[in-house]
C-alpha cells in the first residue's frame, strides 16, 4: 500500500455503527465500524445518557476514529418510544427505530436468543442498510405535537375498557348473590337496598366491595364525559388541521365522533400516503396470499399494521351498510358477499373496511366523495 493510499484511507469520512438492545435496567451497545471490524459490547444503565456518550468515545479512541465521525444508531420499536430518537438525533447521531419485523429470525425450533446476540443481529441489519445492501422496516416517527395529540383518543379507548370491566364485575358479583340487575348508564345504585335471593340484605364484605366498585365506576364514567365533551368542542371549533379533519369525516353519516378521532389522530392527520395500497398496507387490511407448487390458499389479512385503526375500520364498515346503503361501497359488498353464509359476509367486511379507508383517504386528501355517499353539509 502506498503512502498517498494510506492518507486517502485515513482522511475518508467513517461511519460508527451502533445498536441498542434496551431492556428496563441496563441497555446493551453493540458497535463497529464501516470496515467491519469485529463488534464491541458495553453495557450501560437504562436511560444513562452520559456513560453511552463515554462509550461513544471509547470506541472513537480505539478504532482511531475522528470526533466528527459520523454515527448512525438503531434501536427496535418498542416500551421506550420515540423520546430516546428524538435525544439521539439532537446529540448528532442519525438514528433510526426499526420495525421488529425486519429483524430476521432463526427458523430453527430452538435457537440461542440473548441481549448480546440480539443486538449483534440488529447491527449487521444496520450496517448492510447503511451500506445500501439491505432494505429496512423504519418506523415513522411523529412529531412531539403529533404523538401528544394522540393520548385524549388512547385515555378515551383505555377508560372505556376499565368501563367496561367493572360494570362485568359488578353484574357478576350480583349474579353470584341471584339479583338480576341492569346498571343504569351513570352507574349509581342504592347498594343499600340490594337484596339477595331470599330476600336477605347483602353482607358488610359484598356491600362494601360493591359500593367501592360502583365509586370506582362513576369515576371513570365523569371522566369519560369529560374527554367526550372536550373533543366535541374541539371538532366544534375545529382550530387546528387535525381537528378540521375530523369536523370533514363527521359530516359523512355512518360516521361519529369516535371513528373520525381515531382515524385522523392514529393516521391521516400525520401520515402522507402516495396511494390507496399505501393505506390499506398500514392498517394491516392487506391480503397475504400463499403459494407453493400446487398448493395455493388465501391466509387472510396481514394484520401488519396499525391495529386500532384496522379494528375501528371493520366497526365503521359494519355502519356503512347500515347508515349508506344506497353507496356504491354498499352496493358492491351487498352484490359480492350479502348473499353468502355468515363467515363469507365476516371476510367480505374485511375487503370493505379496506375500500373504506381508501374512500375516506381520499375524501381527505383530494376531497372526492365516496360515491353514493350522503355528506352533511357544514353548519
Amino acid at each position: 500500500m502506498t503512502d498517498t493510499t494510506r492518507q486517502l484511507e485515513c482522511s475518508a469520512e467513517r461511519t460508527l455503527y451502533v445498536a441498542f438492545e434496551l431492556s428496563a435496567k441496563t441497555w446493551r451497545l453493540a458497535l463497529t465500524t464501516d470496515r467491519g471490524e469485529r463488534p464491541r459490547h458495553y453495557v450501560v444503565d437504562s436511560g444513562d445518557l452520559v456513560a453511552v456518550q463515554e462509550r461513544l468515545g471509547r470506541a472513537r479512541t480505539q478504532w482511531g476514529l475522528a470526533a466528527a465521525t459520523t454515527v448512525v444508531s438503531c434501536y427496535e420499536a418498542g416500551r421506550d418510544g420515540f423520546w430516546l430518537h428524538r435525544c439521539l438525533i439532537a446529540q448528532g447521531l442519525r438514528n433510526v427505530i426499526v420495525d421488529a419485523t425486519s429483524i430476521e429470525r432463526d427458523r430453527r425450533a430452538k435457537a440461542v436468543k440473548t441481549d448480546r446476540v440480539d443486538a449483534e443481529r440488529l447491527l449487521e441489519l444496520l450496517v448492510a442498510w447503511g451500506q445500501g445492501r439491505k432494505r429496512l422496516r423504519v418506523v415513522r416517527v411523529p412529531s412531539v405535537a403529533e404523538e401528544d395529540a394522540r393520548h385524549a383518543d388512547r385515555e378515551l379507548a383505555t377508560l372505556k375498557g376499565v368501563r367496561t370491566t367493572l360494570r362485568n364485575r359488578v353484574t357478576g358479583l350480583l349474579v353470584a348473590q341471584g339479583i338480576r340487575l341492569r346498571l343504569p348508564a351513570s352507574g349509581r345504585v342504592d347498594v343499600s337496598a340490594l337484596r339477595t335471593w331470599d330476600g336477605a340484605p347483602l353482607g358488610p364484605g359484598l356491600g362494601g366491595r360493591l359500593a367501592r366498585e360502583l365509586t370506582e365506576l362513576t369515576g371513570v364514567q365523569t371522566r369519560i364525559a369529560a374527554l367526550e365533551g372536550t373533543r366535541r368542542t374541539a371538532i366544534a371549533t375545529a382550530a387546528t388541521p387535525a381537528t378540521q379533519q375530523m369536523a370533514r369525516l363527521v359530516q359523512i353519516r355512518g360516521i361519529g365522533v369516535n371513528g373520525a378521532s381515531r382515524l385522523v389522530v392514529e393516521f391521516f392527520a400525520w401520515r402522507a400516503f402516495r396511494n390507496g395500497r399505501e393505506v390499506g398496507a398500514l392498517a394491516g387490511l392487506t391480503p397475504t396470499p400463499y403459494q407453493s407448487g400446487a398448493s395455493a390458499r388465501d391466509q387472510g389479512i396481514s394484520k401488519a399494521g396499525v391495529a386500532r385503526v384496522r379494528t375501528m375500520a371493520v366497526e365503521l364498515a359494519w355502519g356503512w351498510l347500515r347508515f349508506q346503503p344506497q353507496s356504491a361501497l354498499a352496493q358492491w359488498y351487498a352484490l359480492r358477499f350479502g348473499h353468502g353464509s355468515t363467515r363469507h359476509r365476516r371476510i367480505g367486511i374485511v375487503a370493505l373496511a379496506r375500500k373504506l379507508l381508501i374512500a375516506l383517504w381520499r375524501y381527505l386528501d383530494a376531497g372526492v366523495v365516496p360515491d353514493g355517499a350522503i355528506v352533511t353539509p357544514a353548519v
